[in-house]
């Protein structure tokens, strides 16, 4: 690349590091083409961008972003993701790496906070925002259902009585007419 291209592509990445809230870093050491393009396509698919760039030229375009802080974590073959949404970024590398020994999370920022591995782990272990309003959706379900079925109840248990008591009249009819024939 050329002081131009490199300029664009710092500019570019910037602009990337700015536009996302999360920012998570792995080493890939020993991933082969294969398992690098699943892990790009399974981030792709979780709404999350993955870059492998020299850590020299991340270093600077880290410089006045939000992820500022992790300049520290860059050492070695490292890489990226990036995401608006951490919760599927952290589940998707950590999904990942449980599939993959070779991949090593390092660490990653979050509102401007450095975390470590075991932090993303954490964090992988939260509901997705889709998963948090299914739960929310289904607890206040839950009360109205029973509320329904506790208004509900005297009127069916006042229609279970009177079909009941249909019966024993019934009953006592067809009882009392063959016990008034047999006695005769």
């Amino acid at each position: 690349m050329n002081r131009e291209q490199k300029s664009n592509y710092v500019s570019s990445l910037k602009e990337s590091l700015n536009n996302n809230e999360a920012m998570m870093i792995y080493h890939y050491q020993g991933l082969n083409v294969n398992q690098l393009d699943d892990l790009r396509n399974q981030m792709r698919e979780a709404g999350a961008l993955l870059k492998v760039t020299k850590n020299r030229i991340t270093k600077i375009a880290l410089k006045d972003t939000q992820h500022e802080e992790a300049i520290s974590l860059f050492s070695g073959q490292t890489g990226v993701a990036l995401s608006k949404d951490p919760i599927t970024l952290a589940k998707t590398l950590v999904n990942f790496q449980k599939k993959n020994d070779m991949l090593k999370i390092v660490g990653g920022v979050m509102d401007s906070k450095v975390l470590a591995p075991e932090d993303v782990a954490k964090i992988a272990t939260l509901p997705t925002l889709d998963e948090a309003r299914a739960k929310i959706a289904a607890i206040l379900q839950t009360p109205a259902q029973q509320l329904i079925s506790i208004l509900l109840a005297p009127g069916a248990k006042i229609a279970n009585l009177a079909h009941a008591k249909s019966l024993k009249k019934d009953f006592d009819l067809i009882f009392f007419d063959e016990f008034q024939v047999s006695n005769i």
